[in-house]
């Protein structure tokens, strides 16, 4: 009985230390490095605020997590919890938040008509998603597919279409592009590094997402003070 009464507390302890320290820290990871570029000519480094079309995004997902069920809203926030637990869960969720504009952010193009084909895409989709019918596994894997697919195209084939370090055939055909399109598929030069950045946020994103969704194995209202 004894060593039942370890593993459970082991449990609600490893929630706590989950919940209250390693998500908010992995979304505030993502919050700095969202925004971040690096200069292709100085390498200086470019910090970017999430823009308003990102917090519009983010207010979609946010309602498809509540709806997918990974983020019960009831359980997290409720007078039966202590008051710092309930502080503590909005916390949470103001880094889940802003964490999720900055993914946005970290995967849209900066400017010009391709940031807005990119942004409609997104509004597209999560706005479909809003009337269809899910579980919290099959939301995660759409958003991997969604981020995956975003971050090729604008880390890879678009960096490389506009590289100046390129071949002349990619760089001739970036410029053609340009040419056709009156400049309104332009996209600013950054340094690799920045492509680098963005895959390190996006691994930080998804796995504070698994994260949550694991946790919904342990109860919910797991206080603060219950684990110390």
């Amino acid at each position: 009985m004894s060593d039942e009464l370890v593993i459970a507390t082991n449990k609600l302890r490893n929630h706590a230390l989950v919940t209250y320290v390693v998500l908010p820290f992995l979304f505030l990871t993502v919050i700095l490095l969202g925004g971040l570029r690096v200069s292709g000519d100085d390498r200086a480094f470019i910090f970017l605020p999430p823009s308003l079309v990102t917090l519009v995004l983010a207010v979609l997902l946010l309602l498809l997590f509540v709806r997918g069920g990974l983020i019960e809203i009831r359980s997290l926030i409720t007078s039966a919890n202590p008051p710092l637990t309930n502080v503590a869960h909005i916390w949470m969720l103001l880094t889940l938040f802003f964490a999720c504009a900055q993914a946005f952010n970290s995967v849209l193009p900066e400017r010009g008509l391709l940031h807005w084909l990119f942004s409609f895409f997104f509004l597209w989709t999560l706005w479909n998603n809003q009337f269809s019918s899910f579980d919290a596994r099959r939301l995660l894997r759409s958003l991997v597919v969604l981020f995956g697919t975003a971050f090729l195209l604008k880390h890879l084939l678009l960096a490389s279409l506009y590289s100046s370090d390129g071949s002349w055939l990619k760089s001739l055909t970036g410029a053609l592009v340009s040419s056709v399109t009156l400049g309104a598929l332009d996209s600013p030069q950054f340094a690799p590094a920045t492509g680098y950045i963005s895959f390190f946020t996006l691994g930080l994103y998804l796995l504070g997402l698994m994260l949550i969704s694991f946790s919904h194995q342990q109860p919910a209202n797991t206080s603060i003070v219950d684990t110390l």
